[in-house]
Order: structure tokens, then C-alpha cells, then sequence
């Protein structure tokens, strides 16, 4: 872990000498009140929180590029925060909170512009810790507040990782490898001795203007069980990806996502899990209207003394059962308040949601644990950002889909207006992604 500090640290540091460089950071906070009606407590239960409460660089150098995203929620929300359906590392009906290096990677990335005859072609590897290449966007870029139950099952994150990815015109290959375990705790170093153990793989074709169509595959060695002889995982994704932001500030916005999970031992199959999930939003006059429906299958454990938490690792190879989560969140946020070099953007979410036994189902019972099994979530909060915002979290250098045959080439930096409120950026040698550019208008 040492030296990859000191690689990334050094990295940052040349970026900030150097003149042929470009700097970018931010942050985010989301003060957050929500109510589960009811939870695992057979009772409702409201509780506030100091939501992702991060803060980001990304750093370029020639060839050169340093990311890092630091993460508090082991500091802020130590309990993990509602969410009705949601499960993962010891938590359940909790979101758990994320490492504190969420993201903390040095690569070397080197494009090459195309011609009309020869579509551009572009390379780049990255080491470090952060998300291995599977899935979707991390959820804290996609328009709810609250995470999926599919978190999980969607994403490969946290891990130490070594990712190399080419592009050639519509064309985005991935390939990484990385530790299995899980992390421990917000402040829990990785298995060191472990990194290599697991893999993973992405192919993202964009056939259309604003359009991405990705498949994943991973192996995960062991990721419950820290020093390994624990469970694999074998995981499949396929995502469809729609984002167009409009010349006149408007945004349009589409995501479906299938995902499979298959846990195994000694290539034996112990627990098959699915999930499906469509979301969508609109933004208008900076005003945002999303919705989420998803069905996802959750393994079932025996909690310990808090209903909230499970054994970590656990006690052994089996569970309860399986259980089957539908889904539906409707989410509605104002236009965003500026205010000196913030933006403050409330918002509420509602969630209906239904548990029903999965296949097997096994001995949990909804209604023993709940006392019914259709319930509600509400929140309240707002989302407080400034600066830069990584709208595409998990994909590095090369990997990042921005202006290769899909959007339309960000304006010259001489030609961009400025974010009320916010510093002016460099206007010779601003290199944000496409898709940063875009999302200065209408951040979703």
C-alpha cells in the first residue's frame, strides 16, 4: 500500500508543477432523514445521516493520470444507513459504509486520433485500488440517493487492481485482475497476499449516438472469507445505457441492467442469484424526475444480536434461503440552489417495496422477520456539491466512453461558460472528459 501512495502521490505532485498539466477536484455531501415502514426490527424506524461524504481529484500529466476518491462514511453513518433490502459485507437492511480509499489509482493512458479512414484508437492501465472492470456505474453517480439491492451483484469494488483497457472506435475492451476479499471495514487494508486471485472482464460496444451496450464476466475468489476457502462467486452482467444531454440544458437518461451471481465450491453450485433493473430520469430546467424498478434476489443469514448485522465472515458455507426483492422508487429533486461555490439540490425518494421467497426459499419468512412483506421507504435531504464529479466511477482511462463515435466533442475551453458560483477553469489546458463537460449543465 505504501508504494502505491507513493506512486499516486508523486503523480499528483508532477501535475501540480508541471505547465503542460490539468487538475480537477470536488466533493459531495448528502444530508439524508429516511423512515423504513416497517424494517427488521418488526417497527418503523427514522434515522438521519451524513451521506457519501466524499471528495475527488483526477490529475493528467502528459500520460500520465492520478484518480483518488476519498470516502468518510466510516466516520459519518457507522451504523450503515436504511435501506430495505440491502445486504453486504455484515450489513443487511443496511447500506454498509464504503472504504475510506474508495478509489486511489495511477495509470498511463495513451490516445491516438483517428482519421477518416482509421477510427481513433486509444490504451491505458491503471493500478491501484478502486472498481474492478464489471457492470454498472457505481450508484452513487446514478440519480437516487438510495443505493439498489443489487449492489453487489452489479459491482466489483474496493478491490487492489490492475486494469488495462483498449479502445478502438466503437469498440471498449477491459480486463482486470485484483484481490477477491471484500474489505473488512472502512478502514480495512486488502489482502495483500491475495492480489491476482480474481478477474474480470468488459466488452462496451456504442452503436449509437449517446448509447453503450456492455457484458461483463468475473471470477471472485473467496470475497466473504478474508484469507480465502470461503465461497467463489461467478458473475454475469449485461448493461444498456442511454444519456443524451440536450443544447438547451435538458437531459435524458436510461439504464437496464441484468446481472447474475452464481456462489460455488469447488465448482459446485450453492446459491444462484438474479437480478433485473430498469431506471430512468428526465431533467428539465434543472429540476430531475427519476424511477427505479428492480428485482433482485438476496441470500439470507442469520443475524447476530442486532438485526442490522450478520456474522462476518460467516459462521458457515450455507444460509437461510433466498429471497426475492421487487423494487419501485420514484424520485423527485428541485432545481439546484447556488450558493457561493456550491450547489445545493433537495430531493425526496419513495420506495415501495415486496419480498417474496426466492428459489430455494428455504426457512426465512418475510412475515416473521418484518410482519409483512410489502413495505415502504421515505427520504428527505439534499445533495450538497461543488467542483468536479465523476459521473462515470469504475471505468479508467481508455475505458471511459466519451467522445469516441458516441457524443458530440466537448466545446473549446474558450467557448465554455463558466458554473455560477464556481472558480473559471484553465482555458488552454482544460482535458476534462466529454461527459464531464456534459454533466456541468444537468448533474443528475
Amino acid at each position: 500500500m505504501r508504494i502505491l501512495h507513493l506512486v499516486t502521490l508523486a503523480t499528483l505532485f508532477a501535475v501540480r508543477d508541471s505547465s503542460a498539466q490539468s487538475i480537477e477536484a470536488g466533493a459531495q455531501l448528502v444530508p439524508v432523514a429516511t423512515r423504513a415502514d416497517p424494517t427488521a426490527t418488526r417497527a418503523d424506524l427514522t434515522e438521519g445521516y451524513l451521506a457519501q461524504p466524499i471528495a475527488m481529484a483526477h490529475a493528467k500529466w502528459g500520460s500520465l493520470r492520478g484518480i483518488g476518491t476519498l470516502n468518510l462514511e466510516g466516520l459519518t453513518m457507522q451504523r450503515g444507513e436504511l435501506v430495505t433490502g440491502a445486504s453486504g459485507e455484515g450489513f443487511v437492511d443496511r447500506r454498509h459504509p464504503h472504504a475510506y480509499i474508495h478509489e486511489l489509482l495511477a495509470g498511463v493512458e495513451f490516445p491516438k486520433d483517428g482519421t477518416a479512414q482509421r477510427p481513433p484508437f486509444d490504451a491505458s492501465l491503471f493500478f491501484g485500488r478502486g472498481f474492478a472492470p464489471f457492470g454498472s456505474d457505481d450508484p452513487m453517480t446514478r440519480p437516487f440517493e438510495k443505493y439498489p439491492v443489487n449492489h453487489h451483484l452489479g459491482q466489483i469494488l474496493e478491490r487492489v487492481l490492475l486494469v488495462g483497457a483498449v479502445r478502438y472506435g466503437p469498440v471498449i475492451g477491459e480486463v482486470g485482475v485484483f484481490n477477491g476479499d471484500e474489505p473488512t471495514g472502512p478502514g480495512a487494508a486488502p489482502n495483500w497476499g491475495r492480489f491476482g486471485d480474481s478477474w474480470s472482464s468488459r466488452l462496451t460496444l456504442l452503436p449509437l449516438p449517446h448509447t453503450e451496450l456492455s457484458g461483463s464476466i468475473a471470477h471472485v475468489t473467496s470475497p466473504e472469507i478474508r484469507a480465502g476457502h470461503g465461497l467463489d462467486q461467478q458473475k454475469y452482467s449485461l448493461v444498456a445505457r442511454y444519456d443524451f444531454d440536450h443544447d438547451n440544458g435538458s437531459r435524458q437518461y436510461a439504464l437496464v441492467e441484468w446481472a447474475h451471481t452464481n456462489d460455488t465450491d469447488d465448482g459446485a453450485t450453492i446459491n444462484s442469484l438474479y437480478s433485473v433493473l430498469g431506471e430512468a430520469a428526465v431533467c428539465r430546467a434543472d429540476a430531475i424526475l427519476a424511477a427505479r424498478v428492480e428485482r433482485t434476489d438476496r441470500p439470507e443469514e442469520e443475524a447476530t444480536s442486532d438485526p442490522f448485522r450478520t456474522p462476518r465472515p460467516p459462521a458457515d458455507l450455507s444460509n437461510l434461503g433466498v429471497s426475492t426483492w421487487t423494487t419501485l422508487t420514484v424520485a423527485v429533486a428541485s432545481p439546484a440552489i447556488k450558493a457561493s461555490f456550491m450547489r445545493v439540490r433537495p430531493f425526496i425518494e419513495v420506495a415501495r417495496i415486496g419480498v417474496a421467497p426466492g428459489n430455494p426459499a428455504g426457512i426465512f419468512n418475510a412475515n416473521l422477520r418484518y410482519g409483512t412483506d410489502r413495505l415502504w421507504m421515505y427520504s428527505v435531504g439534499v445533495r450538497l456539491t461543488t467542483g468536479m464529479m465523476n459521473m462515470r466511477m469504475g471505468r479508467y482511462g481508455a475505458a471511459m466512453p466519451d467522445a469516441v463515435g458516441t457524443l458530440p466533442p466537448p466545446p473549446k475551453s474558450d467557448e465554455m461558460p463558466d458554473m455560477p458560483g464556481m472558480p473559471s477553469m484553465p482555458s488552454a489546458k482544460s482535458t476534462m472528459p466529454t461527459s464531464m463537460h456534459m454533466n456541468m449543465r444537468c448533474h443528475l
